[in-house]
């Protein structure tokens, strides 16, 4: 038996820093683990600094020699060009015409890694695929050729790669920066290891999975196993038999950089491990969001409780770590696209890290914490816990991939904008030709407020349930659930009357499926703005106030009043640290 050695519950700040900038959630449920047979994707944008918005792009066709100008996702830098094929398929927020969706999560990684000289950064790398690839394995195949044509300009990244009928998860990392001088008459400086290394698995069916910044992909079988090909063989991955397709030198560059000894072969090769590390950090505040989505649909997830919290085992030969989690498990129910949605809602309830039971919570069992995530008292270092459900939210949405109806009608992108414990996810169908003017591009960002835009009217609701959130936010969660499922019950009956246009008119089914979709949206942020301005007057001043009939002979009569107070934890610490100061004596009335 390997010896075990516990590692020490240290973590660099910076590490943490930047997972907190970089905060991302996937979950993934395949055909067979759905209850419809539909494939999920989940996915939050957690920036402080992203604004809620659905991109848009047409279906186009370009003239020979045109050139894509690719800009840089989280910083709208200039990157550099490339060739633009014929055509490009629609795209509305992170899913095309044809039901491929693709979501992401930084781990970061080994940051020497990163490509300084590199065209393409994981987001244009999603974008430019998704207007480009019919289906999750071509999409690899075209994910793989652009970074290998123009390099990676970002540090590691976890993609989902989802369609109607497979769900893949991608691990990629770049390869550094080694420049030497090009040969020829006019020689230039060129990035030697200009491309990136990557482990692609698919998901077999009926399990789930799901990524949270920290990479995820450990063994894989190589290309000695008729399921596996390197990426000298991609020609083969559209052969349904293949199920894991990897880098050639994803162990080679491994072994140049010294991250792996001599003791590690193909059999024991983790990429996770290799190129990403897990720390208590991508534990704690990472694994423990893939956990929490794993122990609703498992109940053996126990076993994995103190690896989450941090406390990682090593083993002596590899240095990998040897208690975490599978990188997919089979859930013991079939998931709904509601439990989907509901799974992005976690607070880690149930736990002993639920964040609204400590004094933390304040007086009103608030479930969150104000950022830096990391804070010291006395030289010693501690930490708040980092949830699936985090008020930094700029963009979430659940991708619903159905094989069984065309495109153009089985693809529904549910979005919402801001924290998705206090959001709404609203149908967008994959066809439509319009965003709804309450999501569109422009209408208010970061440092501009609108009153139309729903980021800004979503975030209005959200904010004032932190002030008093025990007594707020179980309103919004009674009417988040209503809409949901009203928009759930109604969708077959929108599917239906779209098949029966699509019959005899597909741009008439197409533009009845855009009128749904705009109208929803925009009437789901009108009806929030109200909902806010009912919310605001209920609860302002500390009070809840509720209407009460004006009863005969009446001008007019005061609303019911209530003044609830604070729970006795906080009156109890309130004592403790003031003493006798706001003690009243005895007698001493009010």
């Amino acid at each position: 038996m390997r010896k075990l050695r516990l590692i020490t519950l240290t973590f660099g700040l910076l590490a943490i820093s930047s997972l907190a900038s970089m905060a991302c959630t996937n979950f993934l449920v395949t055909k067979g683990a759905s209850a419809d047979g539909s494939t999920f994707i989940s996915y939050s944008a957690d920036s402080h600094v992203l604004f809620g918005e659905l991109y848009f792009w047409a279906a186009a066709d370009h003239a020979p020699g045109t050139l894509l100008k690719v800009y840089e996702w989280d910083t709208g830098k200039f990157m550099g060009e490339i060739p633009q094929i014929n055509h490009t398929y629609q795209v509305i927020g992170n899913m095309n015409e044809n039901q491929l969706t693709i979501g992401e999560t930084t781990y970061t990684g080994r940051e020497e890694l990163i490509d300084t000289t590199a065209i393409v950064d994981y987001g244009s790398l999603i974008y430019i695929t998704l207007q480009r690839a019919k289906t999750a394995r071509e999409a690899i195949k075209i994910m793989s050729e652009l970074v290998s044509n123009y390099g990676y300009a970002s540090s590691g990244e976890s993609f989902s790669i989802v369609d109607p009928n497979e769900a893949w998860i991608i691990e990629m990392i770049g390869k550094g920066v080694d420049m030497v001088k090009t040969k020829g008459k006019n020689p230039t400086l060129a990035n030697k290891n200009k491309g990136a290394v990557w482990v692609a698995r698919m998901i077999p069916d009926g399990y789930v999975a799901g990524h949270a910044n920290q990479a995820r992909i450990t063994t894989f079988p190589w290309n000695n196993d008729p399921t596996s090909i390197s990426s000298e063989q991609l020609d083969k991955i559209f052969d349904k038999n293949v199920t894991t397709v990897y880098a050639a030198d994803v162990m080679t560059l491994a072994k140049a950089k010294g991250y792996i000894n001599d003791k590690v072969t193909q059999e024991n090769f983790s990429f996770s491990d290799t190129y990403a590390p897990v720390t208590f950090g991508g534990a704690r505040f990472c694994e423990i969001r893939v956990w929490g989505f794993f122990n609703d649909v498992n109940q053996s997830m126990a076993q994995y409780w103190d690896y989450v919290k941090g406390k990682i085992t090593h083993d002596e030969i590899t240095g990998y770590a040897n208690n975490r989690m599978p990188l997919w498990i089979k859930p013991d129910k079939k998931i709904t696209v509601h439990d989907v949605m509901n799974n992005m809602r976690n607070h880690l309830e149930g736990t002993e890290l639920d964040m609204s039971k400590d004094i933390g919570a304040g007086p009103f069992g608030v479930p969150y914490r104000w950022r830096p995530l990391t804070w010291e008292v006395d030289s010693m270092t501690y930490c708040n816990e980092r949830a699936t459900a985090t008020q930094q939210t700029g963009f979430s949405f659940v991708s619903q991939m159905r094989s069984w109806l065309p495109n153009e009608i089985g693809g529904i992108f549910w979005f919402g904008v801001d924290d998705v414990a206090s959001s709404v996810y609203t149908p967008i169908y994959c066809s439509s030709t319009r965003v709804p003017e309450s999501f569109k591009v422009g209408n208010g960002d970061m440092m501009t407020y609108s009153q139309t835009a729903a980021f800004w009217v979503f975030n209005e609701v959200s904010n004032l349930a932190y002030t008093r959130y025990n007594s707020i936010h179980p309103e919004i969660a009674t009417k988040q659930q209503q809409i949901e499922q009203n928009y759930i019950t109604y969708s077959p009956a929108i599917d239906m009357a779209a098949s029966e246009l699509y019959k005899t008119d597909k741009k008439l089914a197409i533009e009845f499926l855009t009128e749904y979709s705009v109208n929803s949206a925009n009437k789901l942020v009108k009806d929030w703005r109200s909902f806010y301005e009912y919310l605001f007057v209920k609860y302002m001043d500390g009070n809840v106030k509720e209407k009460r009939e004006v009863p005969a002979n009446y001008k007019y009569v005061t609303p019911k009043l209530e003044q609830p107070g604070y729970n006795e934890q906080w009156k109890k610490s309130v004592v403790e640290d003031t003493k006798e100061k706001l003690l009243v004596p005895a007698g001493g009335g009010h």
